[in-house]
Protein backbone atom coordinates (compact mmCIF):
# COMPACT_ATOMS: atom_id res chain seq x y z
CA UNK A 1 0.00 0.00 0.00
CA UNK A 2 1.11 3.27 -0.88
CA UNK A 3 2.12 5.27 1.41
CA UNK A 4 0.60 8.84 2.18
CA UNK A 5 2.43 11.76 2.46
CA UNK A 6 2.61 14.07 5.39
CA UNK A 7 1.71 17.85 5.48
CA UNK A 8 5.04 19.66 6.09
CA UNK A 9 3.56 22.49 7.78
CA UNK A 10 1.62 19.99 10.40
CA UNK A 11 4.33 18.50 11.02
CA UNK A 12 7.07 20.92 11.20
CA UNK A 13 9.49 21.51 14.47
CA UNK A 14 11.43 24.26 13.98
CA UNK A 15 8.57 26.56 15.78
CA UNK A 16 8.34 28.88 13.41
CA UNK A 17 4.76 29.89 12.08
CA UNK A 18 4.11 29.56 8.03
CA UNK A 19 3.82 33.46 6.29
CA UNK A 20 0.63 32.97 5.47
CA UNK A 21 -0.94 32.53 9.49
CA UNK A 22 1.64 35.66 9.93
CA UNK A 23 -0.02 37.83 7.59
CA UNK A 24 -3.34 36.83 8.35
CA UNK A 25 -3.37 37.59 12.05
CA UNK A 26 -1.45 40.94 10.86
CA UNK A 27 -4.37 41.36 8.81
CA UNK A 28 -7.38 40.23 10.93
CA UNK A 29 -5.66 42.79 13.63
CA UNK A 30 -5.27 45.50 11.47
CA UNK A 31 -8.91 45.36 10.56
CA UNK A 32 -10.14 44.97 13.93
CA UNK A 33 -7.94 48.22 15.15
CA UNK A 34 -9.24 50.32 12.43
CA UNK A 35 -12.93 49.46 13.67
CA UNK A 36 -12.62 50.01 17.23
CA UNK A 37 -10.78 53.41 16.24
CA UNK A 38 -13.74 54.22 14.07
CA UNK A 39 -15.36 55.62 16.89
CA UNK A 40 -13.55 59.32 16.74
CA UNK A 41 -13.74 61.61 14.13
CA UNK A 42 -11.49 63.31 12.79
CA UNK A 43 -11.22 66.77 11.65
CA UNK A 44 -9.05 69.30 9.79
CA UNK A 45 -9.94 73.37 9.20
CA UNK A 46 -13.97 72.23 9.43
CA UNK A 47 -12.90 70.59 5.67
CA UNK A 48 -11.22 67.42 5.50
CA UNK A 49 -13.68 64.81 8.32
CA UNK A 50 -12.29 61.10 8.16
CA UNK A 51 -12.65 58.45 11.02
CA UNK A 52 -9.35 57.18 13.15
CA UNK A 53 -9.57 54.01 11.38
CA UNK A 54 -8.81 55.49 8.22
CA UNK A 55 -5.12 55.88 9.40
CA UNK A 56 -4.31 52.03 9.84
CA UNK A 57 -7.44 50.38 7.56
CA UNK A 58 -4.88 50.94 4.58
CA UNK A 59 -2.29 48.44 6.10
CA UNK A 60 -5.33 45.68 5.86
CA UNK A 61 -5.68 46.65 2.58
CA UNK A 62 -1.62 46.53 2.07
CA UNK A 63 -1.95 42.50 3.45
CA UNK A 64 -5.16 41.83 1.39
CA UNK A 65 -2.93 43.05 -1.78
CA UNK A 66 -0.47 40.77 -0.45
CA UNK A 67 -2.57 37.80 0.41
CA UNK A 68 -3.74 37.55 -3.14
CA UNK A 69 -0.39 38.08 -4.82
CA UNK A 70 1.20 35.27 -2.87
CA UNK A 71 -1.58 32.90 -2.50
CA UNK A 72 -4.46 33.81 -4.87
CA UNK A 73 -7.92 35.10 -4.95
CA UNK A 74 -9.38 31.98 -3.90
CA UNK A 75 -7.20 31.89 -0.59
CA UNK A 76 -7.44 35.76 -0.21
CA UNK A 77 -11.81 35.78 -0.19
CA UNK A 78 -11.79 32.94 2.39
CA UNK A 79 -9.51 35.04 4.50
CA UNK A 80 -11.64 38.06 4.05
CA UNK A 81 -14.64 36.02 5.40
CA UNK A 82 -12.77 34.87 8.44
CA UNK A 83 -11.48 38.73 9.16
CA UNK A 84 -15.60 39.24 8.56
CA UNK A 85 -16.37 36.31 11.28
CA UNK A 86 -14.11 37.76 13.52
CA UNK A 87 -15.52 40.91 13.42
CA UNK A 88 -18.77 39.50 14.44
CA UNK A 89 -17.37 38.07 17.09
CA UNK A 90 -15.80 41.23 18.34
CA UNK A 91 -19.00 43.36 18.21
CA UNK A 92 -21.24 39.83 20.33
CA UNK A 93 -18.56 40.06 22.70
CA UNK A 94 -18.21 44.35 23.25
CA UNK A 95 -22.41 43.85 23.55
CA UNK A 96 -22.81 41.63 25.82
CA UNK A 97 -20.04 43.99 28.00
CA UNK A 98 -22.14 46.69 27.45
CA UNK A 99 -25.71 43.91 28.76
CA UNK A 100 -23.73 43.44 32.25
CA UNK A 101 -24.29 45.64 35.27
CA UNK A 102 -21.55 47.43 36.91
CA UNK A 103 -20.75 48.57 40.40
CA UNK A 104 -21.62 52.26 40.99
CA UNK A 105 -18.57 53.62 41.96
CA UNK A 106 -17.15 52.16 38.43
CA UNK A 107 -20.15 54.13 36.56
CA UNK A 108 -18.14 57.02 34.75
CA UNK A 109 -15.74 54.22 33.56
CA UNK A 110 -19.29 52.10 32.65
CA UNK A 111 -20.92 55.27 30.84
CA UNK A 112 -17.84 55.48 28.80
CA UNK A 113 -17.76 51.55 27.80
CA UNK A 114 -21.17 52.16 26.91
CA UNK A 115 -20.79 54.82 24.79
CA UNK A 116 -18.17 53.60 23.00
CA UNK A 117 -19.23 49.62 22.36
CA UNK A 118 -22.68 50.87 21.70
CA UNK A 119 -21.74 52.71 18.69
CA UNK A 120 -19.34 50.39 17.30
CA UNK A 121 -21.84 47.85 16.11
CA UNK A 122 -22.93 50.43 13.75
CA UNK A 123 -20.11 51.11 12.51
CA UNK A 124 -18.50 47.53 12.44
CA UNK A 125 -22.01 47.10 9.98
CA UNK A 126 -21.08 49.92 8.01
CA UNK A 127 -17.44 48.65 7.67
CA UNK A 128 -18.19 44.45 7.01
CA UNK A 129 -20.90 45.93 4.29
CA UNK A 130 -17.91 48.11 2.74
CA UNK A 131 -14.76 45.68 4.02
CA UNK A 132 -16.61 42.89 2.10
CA UNK A 133 -17.61 44.72 -0.69
CA UNK A 134 -14.36 46.58 -1.06
CA UNK A 135 -11.67 43.92 -0.34
CA UNK A 136 -13.81 41.03 -2.67
CA UNK A 137 -13.60 43.22 -5.67
CA UNK A 138 -10.32 44.56 -4.69
CA UNK A 139 -8.97 41.06 -4.63
CA UNK A 140 -10.92 40.31 -7.08
CA UNK A 141 -9.13 43.05 -9.73
CA UNK A 142 -6.22 42.62 -8.37
CA UNK A 143 -5.81 38.81 -9.75
CA UNK A 144 -7.84 39.53 -13.23
CA UNK A 145 -5.01 42.47 -13.73
CA UNK A 146 -2.02 40.59 -12.51
CA UNK A 147 -2.84 38.01 -15.26
CA UNK A 148 -3.09 40.78 -17.69
CA UNK A 149 -0.10 41.97 -17.01
CA UNK A 150 1.93 38.53 -16.70
CA UNK A 151 3.23 39.30 -13.49
CA UNK A 152 4.50 42.20 -13.78
CA UNK A 153 4.26 46.21 -12.55
CA UNK A 154 3.01 45.29 -8.85
CA UNK A 155 2.29 48.68 -8.20
CA UNK A 156 0.14 49.20 -10.92
CA UNK A 157 -2.12 46.25 -9.77
CA UNK A 158 -1.98 47.28 -5.66
CA UNK A 159 -2.54 51.13 -6.70
CA UNK A 160 -4.85 49.85 -9.54
CA UNK A 161 -7.30 47.44 -7.72
CA UNK A 162 -7.62 50.21 -4.23
CA UNK A 163 -8.67 52.96 -6.55
CA UNK A 164 -12.11 50.70 -7.11
CA UNK A 165 -11.74 48.87 -3.21
CA UNK A 166 -11.67 52.17 -1.79
CA UNK A 167 -14.95 53.36 -3.34
CA UNK A 168 -17.24 50.56 -2.72
CA UNK A 169 -15.61 50.08 1.39
CA UNK A 170 -15.92 54.13 1.72
CA UNK A 171 -19.16 54.95 0.24
CA UNK A 172 -21.35 52.15 2.01
CA UNK A 173 -19.05 52.88 5.47
CA UNK A 174 -19.53 56.31 5.55
CA UNK A 175 -23.47 56.17 4.87
CA UNK A 176 -24.44 52.94 7.43
CA UNK A 177 -21.79 54.82 10.42
CA UNK A 178 -22.36 58.30 9.93
CA UNK A 179 -25.64 58.73 8.19
CA UNK A 180 -28.62 60.59 10.35
CA UNK A 181 -25.20 61.09 13.07
CA UNK A 182 -23.28 63.89 11.14
CA UNK A 183 -24.90 66.70 8.56
CA UNK A 184 -25.10 65.87 5.01
CA UNK A 185 -22.42 68.11 4.49
CA UNK A 186 -20.13 66.46 6.88
CA UNK A 187 -20.82 62.78 4.93
CA UNK A 188 -19.83 64.18 1.50
CA UNK A 189 -16.51 65.75 3.27
CA UNK A 190 -15.79 62.10 5.18
CA UNK A 191 -16.69 59.99 1.72
CA UNK A 192 -13.76 62.61 -0.08
CA UNK A 193 -11.38 62.94 2.49
CA UNK A 194 -11.00 59.31 3.61
CA UNK A 195 -10.95 58.09 0.03
CA UNK A 196 -8.59 60.39 -0.78
CA UNK A 197 -6.49 59.60 2.60
CA UNK A 198 -6.68 56.07 2.34
CA UNK A 199 -5.62 55.75 -1.50
CA UNK A 200 -2.24 58.05 -0.29
CA UNK A 201 -1.61 55.72 2.31
CA UNK A 202 -2.20 53.46 0.11
CA UNK A 203 0.36 54.87 -2.06
CA UNK A 204 2.98 55.98 -0.01
CA UNK A 205 3.22 53.52 2.93
CA UNK A 206 1.19 50.62 1.56
CA UNK A 207 2.22 49.88 -1.65
CA UNK A 208 6.14 50.10 -0.84
CA UNK A 209 5.50 47.72 2.14
CA UNK A 210 3.32 45.61 -0.07
CA UNK A 211 6.61 45.35 -2.61
CA UNK A 212 9.27 44.22 0.78
CA UNK A 213 7.21 41.72 2.08
CA UNK A 214 6.17 40.23 -1.37
CA UNK A 215 9.86 40.03 -2.44
CA UNK A 216 11.04 39.25 0.92
CA UNK A 217 8.28 35.65 0.88
CA UNK A 218 9.42 35.05 -2.77
CA UNK A 219 13.07 35.41 -2.08
CA UNK A 220 12.50 33.00 0.64
CA UNK A 221 10.45 30.76 -1.66
CA UNK A 222 7.80 30.64 1.00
Amino acid sequence: MDKVSENPFKNRTDGKLSPYVIVTVLFILCYIVSNLMAVKVIGFFNLFYFDAGTITFPLAYMLGDVLTEMWGYKIAKKTIILAFLCNVFVVLCTQVGVWLPSPDYLDTTAQAYDTVFNYVPRIVLGSLTGFLLGEISNAWLMDKIKSKTKGKRLWVRTIGSSIIGYIFDTVPFVLIAFLGVVTTRDIILMIVSQYIMKLAIEAIFGTPLAYAAILYMKKKRF
